[in-house]
């Protein structure tokens, strides 16, 4: 499974965008398929161009509570992007999640600036979901 600190170091190894643009579709590529049942109007994320789902789903481990997701895009650059997201955030708890500076780390490994208007209004979106089910994990918890 790829780290955060991972994804952080080859985006820094990859010297132009269109290496990075690549890399993000290659790890679009990569990501689990998703469930066809949950191709739905719950988990569309609004405010996305193109059509993107989400779910998450907390577990209980030793350490207490993380939150796992699964993503999907019909765009192969939005596939990508949500397949960095979910390296940051799947695994992670509700409270890390919340303290994860999501944007911020897209800025630092060069994608945010090379982002389209709308494609940096679904990335809000999708960032957004993913708070909205850490703050109610930990509303449970």
């Amino acid at each position: 499974m790829t780290t955060k600190d991972d994804l952080i170091s080859d985006f820094e190894f990859l010297d132009n965008w269109e290496d990075r643009y690549r890399h993000v579709i290659e790890l679009g590529k990569a990501l689990p398929p998703f469930p066809e049942a949950e191709r739905n109007e719950t988990n569309k994320v609004q405010g996305c161009a193109s059509q993107v789902w989400l779910i998450g789903e907390a577990k209980t481990t030793p350490k207490g509570t993380v939150l796992e997701f699964q993503g999907d895009s019909d765009a192969h650059i939005v596939k990508g992007l949500v397949a960095v997201l979910l390296t940051l955030v799947s695994g992670h708890s509700p409270k890390d999640i919340l303290e994860t500076d999501i944007l911020g780390i897209f800025r630092q490994i060069g994608l945010e600036g090379h982002l389209t208007p709308q494609r940096s209004n679904g990335l809000r979106s999708m960032v957004e979901r993913i708070r909205t089910h850490a703050r109610a994990a930990l509303a449970v918890a």
